[in-house]
């Protein structure tokens, strides 16, 4: 019988951006997101759930992908007013509430995560407390900063634009610039 090889390959962790990022923690977990509308918790994926370091900059996010698929679940920096809280119901789960951009924008959700053991739960919930806890006493206004830099990811979101509107836009831009050095260069009477 001949050996084959497998059809599918599973991408390597430094084909998917975490290539300078040193891993600080990896388990399996549970994920869930908070549904506001319909008032009850959906799940968002069983996976593997890190806090990633980055080499340069020293900033931690919290990366979860779901296991077969690799697709992204959760994905956010933790920061200075980043709470893991116990969850009512489990000692083996944490809830938080963290500016998240698994789904390509920045969004406001509350996450509840369930880990096989209590001891797993409390290793996950002490690190993030530690890191967001030395993110307050190094850098005192980060408050501040994480809010304000989260107002300038919201206006960074990616987006389509037809290139007919590119064109427009353009076109409007630059028509605007050339009244205003008509109206500069106009002679004065």
């Amino acid at each position: 019988m001949a050996d084959k090889e497998p059809v599918v390959e599973r991408p390597v962790a430094e084909e998917e951006g975490e290539e300078d990022e040193d891993s600080l923690l990896d388990m399996k977990a549970k994920l869930y997101r908070f549904d506001k509308d319909g008032n009850q918790w959906k799940e968002r994926g069983t996976g593997t759930v890190k806090l990633l370091k980055h080499k340069e900059n020293g900033k931690v996010r919290l990366v979860m992908r779901q296991a077969k698929t690799l697709k992204i679940c959760a994905n956010h920096l933790v920061i200075s007013t980043t709470k893991m809280q116990e969850h009512a119901g489990s000692d083996k789960s944490c809830v938080w509430h963290a500016a998240d951009f698994a789904d390509g924008e920045l969004k406001d959700e509350m996450f509840a995560i369930r880990f096989g053991t209590v001891e797993n739960c409390k290793k996950f919930k002490d690190l993030v407390d530690e890191i967001a806890e030395s993110l307050a006493k190094n850098e005192g206004g980060e408050s501040e900063e994480g809010s304000s830099a989260a107002g300038l990811l919201e206006k960074l979101s990616v987006s389509e634009s037809k290139p007919e509107e590119s064109a427009a836009k353009e076109e409007s831009t630059d028509a605007s610039k050339e009244t205003e050095t008509k109206v500069a260069t106009a002679p004065s009477e």
